[in-house]
């Protein structure tokens, strides 16, 4: 008898399971929360150069700023330079009552940058680290390079516990994970420089990496196999609620500090949470703790109604079971790449993987330049994940999860490339083009999930999942910084997020379909290609 026979005799779906995955809502929650903060957190109001002297009874502001301030090609007074002497301006009284502009040198008037910091308008934004260390001008890259800083620390998180987890237990890094984002991101809050904040904020990256590699196999080792894809689902509304639930902490608190410290805060009763968190019975059987996983199972079939007998949860049985799970190999990411058809399946994952994070990201993380406010823009941003689901349900059932892929990345890729072609003075056309982005991006990410588990064999489909997924945080990593490339051409950022969205595209329609196949179990199954469309008759 398997672990998965053992289930079916528990319930392998009831009270028991819903209630597992409504404790561990929380950390679905809280994960958006903190890898979308940087959109209120790393926010870069309207801002230039301080001008210290004004005269407190001089109305005529706009002639005081063209004196000092140069314009951009764009017409816009400049945000990073000064002149160096003050320009006299013709049929101005601004020079009057005794302010002199000093020699005025002929030829073009010469300009510093700003040598006194600089002045933000604080109608948005009471505070963010922008304001609060500077970061703008020649020093904004060093703001998007915290949310970069980030996602680097979820990456090597995501492998240190998918590491410890396996070795000491899934509950038991769950509770690290709580302990160590909340300690964290309180000291990210208590930051007294941006240093101190860029280091404690990629170890809190590290740390919410417990909860993207710990939830979901402890949800779904609990969980048999005909409701798993039911159970993903419903989980992943709880990642578009904390999408919409950043929108409203944001506009209700304005400071950055706070902000962190509100978005963190719920990790506290999240670790009381923890008491009725099960261990996974699986991962307890294949350590040899049979009295442990007895006392989990007995507690299973107790709340979903069942009822178990003393010979299917006798201690005879769960030790063969165990020993059953201990004899499997624990596969590698080697084993991805050592036969031909499964290395082909994986690199195309791979670049599929990158594309959807890379553009996800990219696109959820600029809400610049749109018609709406930041928090409005954000709330909309959330909302459109629910009829993106909903999209990617009905599409794979009948479209395929081949076309589906490479159907919302394509969608993606259009919608960000005629955001290019469309003039930025056109708000409501820019904005519709944004969410529409958004829209095909949240469900090229939902359909990657389905797709990719069901390419892989069962013997390395966790494996696969975990390489693509590493890759795909990669992707996210590089997001923030490719919105740097505006320096070089202000469309940049948007091609290169729409191009590599576009690339990922063309690299699905390679793998192969798998709607109505039957699922690979070994490595020789997808050898000889057995993972192919059945038809089936009516």
């Amino acid at each position: 008898m398997g672990f998965e026979e053992l289930l079916d005799k528990v319930g392998g779906f009831g009270p028991f399971q819903l209630r597992n995955v409504a404790l561990l809502a929380l950390p679905r929650v809280l994960l958006p929360m903190h890898f979308l903060l940087p959109i209120f957190l790393a926010a870069v109001p309207a801002h230039r150069c301080a001008l210290p002297g004004a005269p407190d009874n001089f109305s005529n502001q706009d002639a005081w700023l063209e004196a000092h301030l140069p314009r951009e090609p764009d017409g816009k007074l400049s945000s990073c330079l000064r002149f160096t002497h003050p320009q006299a301006l013709p049929n101005s009284t601004l020079w009057e009552g005794g302010q002199d502009p000093g020699e005025q040198p002929e030829g073009e008037p010469s300009t510093v940058p700003c040598p006194q910091g600089w002045e933000y308008n604080h109608s948005e934004f009471s505070s963010t680290i922008a304001t609060e260390w500077d970061l703008v001008c020649e020093q904004k890259g060093l703001n998007k390079a915290t949310s970069t800083f980030f996602f680097a620390g979820v990456l090597v998180g995501a492998v240190v516990y998918g590491y410890l987890s396996d070795r000491f237990g899934r509950r038991r890094l769950l509770l690290v994970a709580y302990v160590s984002s909340l300690v964290l991101s309180l000291a990210s809050a208590a930051s007294v420089s941006y240093i101190m904040f860029a280091i404690t904020r990629t170890l809190t990256g590290m740390a919410l990496a417990g909860f993207t590699i710990i939830v979901m196999p402890l949800e779904l080792e609990w969980l048999d196999v005909r409701h798993r894809t039911v159970a993903g689902v419903l989980s992943s509304t709880f990642w578009t609620g904390g999408v919409m639930l950043l929108a409203l902490i944001g506009y209700l608190i304005r400071d950055w500090r706070w902000l962190l410290l509100t978005v963190t805060l719920p990790c506290a009763p999240g670790i009381l949470t923890l008491w009725w968190v099960p261990e996974s019975a699986r991962w307890l059987l294949t350590q040899g703790r049979v009295e442990e996983a007895h006392t989990y199972l007995l507690h299973c079939a107790r709340l979903n109604g069942q009822p178990a007998g003393e010979d299917s949860l006798s201690r005879e049985a769960l030790n063969k079971v165990a020993a059953a799970e201990r004899m499997v190999r624990r596969p590698s990411y080697l084993d991805l790449f050592r036969t031909p058809r499964l290395r082909y399946i994986s690199l195309c994952c791979m670049v599929v993987w990158f594309g959807v994070n890379f553009s996800y990201y990219g696109v959820s993380l600029d809400v610049s330049g749109l018609g709406l406010n930041v928090y409005l823009t954000q709330l909309v941003f959330g909302a459109v994940e629910l009829p993106s689901k909903l999209l990617v349900y009905l599409s794979v059932r009948h479209a395929g999860r081949r076309l589906t892929m490479a159907g919302t990345l394509l969608g993606a890729a259009l919608a960000l490339g005629f955001r290019l072609l469309v003039s930025p003075e056109i708000k409501s056309w820019s904005t519709a083009l944004a969410v529409m982005g958004k829209a095909f991006s949240e469900a090229a990410f939902t359909t990657a999930y389905l797709f990719t588990s069901e390419l892989y064999p069962t013997v390395l489909r966790q494996t696969g999942m975990g390489l693509t997924a590493l890759v795909g945080r990669l992707g996210g990593s590089l997001a923030p910084l490719a919105a740097l490339l505006d320096g070089l051409w202000l469309s940049l950022p948007k091609l290169a997020y729409g191009g590599i969205a576009l690339l990922a595209a063309c690299t699905a329609l390679l793998l192969p379909e798998t709607k109505q196949a039957q699922l690979p179990e070994t490595i020789q199954d997808v050898e000889r290609k057995r993972c192919v469309h059945r038809t089936v008759s009516v």
